[in-house]
């Protein structure tokens, strides 16, 4: 396996915290997969998950080199911890194109958090050779 691709993003707590507010329903079901929404309304602090997930959708977005635009849906990429509670991306739609047709094979996703921050590194291999 090679690297082909990499992206990072920082989000603030606070910040996402007065979209949210201002927003509402119409921000969260925009940005986030029901999936998302309901593993970060299963856990204590709900705007850390949530800014999370944003800073790993962002971070792809930088790492198929497009940034949010054109046919793109936020929920194309659907950010899920496997059993072992590692974060994988799910691609679909016009992001999952994107990724195919740059030959991106897998995305290996890393996300910490501060007190008031979160950040995701998203990284894209593809088959050596």
């Amino acid at each position: 396996m090679k690297i082909i691709a990499h992206g990072i993003d920082l989000v603030d707590f606070p910040r996402l915290e007065e979209v949210i507010q201002r927003h509402g329903v119409r921000f969260l079901n925009r940005v986030f997969t029901e999936r998302e929404q309901s593993d970060a309304d299963s856990v204590r602090n709900r705007i850390e998950k949530l800014a999370g997930r944003f800073a790993a959708k962002e971070a792809v977005l930088k790492l198929i080199g497009t940034g949010w635009r054109g046919k793109i849906a936020w929920t194309d990429i659907e950010i899920v911890n496997n059993p072992a509670g590692q974060p994988i991306v799910r691609m679909s739609g016009e992001v999952r194109r994107i990724a195919d047709e740059a030959g991106i094979e897998q995305i290996t996703l890393s996300i910490t958090h501060t007190a008031n921050f979160a950040i995701a590194s998203a990284v894209a291999v593809a088959e050596a050779g």
